[in-house]
């Protein structure tokens, strides 16, 4: 099965290379895989501000817990135990389009740093459309990350996965913490009431 996968990632991402990389897409899709990661800057960036604002505050712990959360587990825990090489130092004929990456392949960082975010508000904001802007750009940024030959397709599939599931994880978190504080404040309050 492993050796399926493989040959599979392989002629995926050779036929990205050989059929869709063109002259002016290749820059675009450089820079979707920027903005994707850049070590989550523009990510980290959004945590900050959401939660510098009483309005977002909620929202911005969400998304916070959500990338912390999906970064331990893919580029602390899982990267480090698989240790995939990354595919254009093992496949022949394969040209990254940028500059190479000091960590491992599997699973992609950048596609589990949007992912993570863009779950996250869609779980916890009341208005859907940011979740759902974020969720359309992290299908453009696992896409970009294939093109650009810096991961395989298995990488940037499980991503979506763990991600989902590290941002799902927090926010079930934070709502359990959420409502036993605001239990403990009703029991608080009921009991100041009674001493009156």
């Amino acid at each position: 099965m492993i050796d399926s996968i493989v040959r599979w990632d392989t002629e995926v991402i050779l036929w990205f290379q050989n059929n869709l990389r063109t002259g002016w897409l290749d820059p675009i899709m450089r820079a979707i895989s920027f903005v994707g990661g850049n070590k989550g800057v523009f990510w980290i960036s959004l945590c900050l501000i959401l939660l510098c604002f009483r309005k977002t505050r909620r929202v911005g712990i969400v998304v916070s817990m959500s990338l912390l959360f999906a970064f331990v587990l893919n580029n602390l825990i899982i990267k480090n135990m698989v240790d995939r090489v990354r595919p254009y130092e093992s496949i022949e004929g394969l040209i990254l389009l940028g500059d190479p990456e000091i960590d491992s392949s599997f699973p992609s960082g950048h596609v589990s740093c949007v992912v993570s975010i863009g779950v996250g508000l869609l779980l916890s904001a009341k208005n859907k459309l940011p979740g759902i802007l974020v969720l359309v750009f992290s299908v453009l940024t696992g896409i970009s990350r294939i093109y650009v030959g810096a991961h395989y397709p298995s990488d940037v599939i499980v991503s979506y996965f763990t991600a989902t599931l590290m941002a799902v994880l927090a926010y079930l978190l934070f709502r359990a913490i959420e409502n036993r504080v605001k239990k403990r404040k009703e029991e608080k309050d009921d009991a100041d009431a009674m001493m009156v």
